[in-house]
């Protein structure tokens, strides 16, 4: 089996993470999707007892679970590899933290492994279209600078793609579903200067070891002021969370009828005429 590629420098994170939190971490974006999570637990019929929660900023969501009564979890930084035992827990929170991950499905079979049959897996992550306005705009000022392309921001998982983990990491009734939060600034920098502060500027391995040219920079600020900005001056920011969930399997969970187990057809439910074309369906390649 081969392993994943190696996307992020998890050592440099941690330290632009440890950093944020001395100078004040802008923990805006935690908190309003912590606050989700919780309300999304609050309509499943379901007390927890053994939570843990996996993620940068435990404190801001833990705070959110004790409002709609799931006790104090484990907290558990997101390594690539999790200490977690086989069946300890009934609920898992991957806490905006999966889309830094190397191995994004060696994280849920972890998560899955842990749970109890019939337990609960939420996240939350940033996706495919989270800073396209930035990408973009660093992306236009380097070709005309500088002539190429480098790795500025990170690549972020698609909803059909993160939903596919899922199945593939063993959950039973996946769901995936997205929302799109948009945050405005006064200037790029602002937005630059926000995500330092949140621990999430560029750590890719293959990121260029050289700062940004300042001439580059000044362009990326042209751009990005005349593609994306607002009629009042202010610049758009798109942050696209993806919220994933499955369950553990357990024999009580509803399962998807077998092929030709209908009892019923189509056309008598809809109360209308099966009409045949004497055409045979063609047979996909």
């Amino acid at each position: 089996m081969t392993s994943p590629p190696t996307l992020f420098d998890t050592g440099l994170l941690a330290r632009r993470r440890a950093r944020a939190g001395r100078i004040g971490g802008a923990d805006f974006l935690h908190r309003a999707v912590a606050g989700e999570i919780a309300e999304r637990l609050t309509e499943v019929k379901r007390s927890f007892t053994d939570p843990v929660l996996i993620g940068p900023q435990p404190e801001v969501w833990a705070e959110a679970l004790a409002q709609v009564g799931v006790p104090p979890p484990r907290l558990l930084p997101d390594g690539d590899v999790l200490p977690l035992a086989e069946g300890s827990h009934d609920l898992a929170v991957h806490a905006l933290a999966l889309h830094w991950a190397n191995d994004p499905v060696g994280q849920l079979v972890q998560a899955r492994r842990a749970l109890r049959p019939d337990g609960l897996f939420l996240a939350a992550l940033f996706g495919g279209e989270t800073l396209g306005e930035l990408r973009a705009a660093l992306a236009e000022a380097e070709i005309e600078v500088s002539g190429g392309l480098s790795p500025r921001v990170a690549p972020m998982g698609e909803i059909r793609e993160l939903g596919a983990l899922l199945q593939r990491a063993g959950f039973a009734l996946p769901v995936a579903d997205v929302e799109r939060v948009t945050v405005r600034y006064a200037t790029v920098f602002s937005l630059m200067h926000d995500l330092r502060r949140m621990g999430a500027t560029n750590a890719l391995i293959e990121r260029r070891r050289v700062p940004l040219r300042r001439a580059t920079l000044m362009r990326m600020a042209e751009i990005y002021a005349r593609r994306f900005a607002d009629p009042d001056g202010r610049l758009r920011a798109t942050f696209e969370i993806v919220w994933l969930s499955g369950w553990a399997p357990h024999e009580s969970q509803q399962r998807p009828l077998k092929p030709g187990s209908a009892t019923q057809r189509l056309a008598d439910a809809l109360g209308t005429s099966e009409i045949s074309t004497g055409e045979k369906p063609e047979r996909l390649r």
